[in-house]
């Protein structure tokens, strides 16, 4: 099977703090067809996640799809408090890195 890669037909892929113990990670799509058709088969869910950032589930706190925008808005436990010792990261800006190497399953619909 043929895969495309996420920067393929991602507009935006960024990460940040959403508070000291909380990270969010917002994939933005280019195209309405893209967005939608990753959407529907659930591709962002929380065993990628967790899969991705080597941690369990449950600090997983939220995956929301939000059509406005055609965007996806990951919310997740920090392992490391922001600003605490052994904190690489303190605006949580680097952490979208993981994402960048994923490969979606291409089908017509995809760009």
């Amino acid at each position: 099977m043929k895969t495309v890669f996420l920067t393929d037909v991602a507009a935006v892929i960024r990460s940040k703090n959403a508070g000291p113990y909380e990270l969010t990670l917002d994939i933005m799509f280019k195209e309405e067809k893209d967005y939608l058709y990753i959407k529907k088969i659930n591709f962002f869910n929380a065993e990628l996640i967790s899969q991705l950032y080597d941690v369990t589930t449950d600090k997983i706190i939220n995956i929301i799809y939000f059509d406005p925008a055609l965007a996806v808005k990951i919310t997740m436990i920090r392992p490391i408090v922001s600003g605490s010792i052994g904190d690489t990261d303190v605006y949580g800006a680097q952490q979208h890195a993981p994402l960048l190497a994923i490969k979606i399953p291409m089908t017509e619909t995809l760009t």
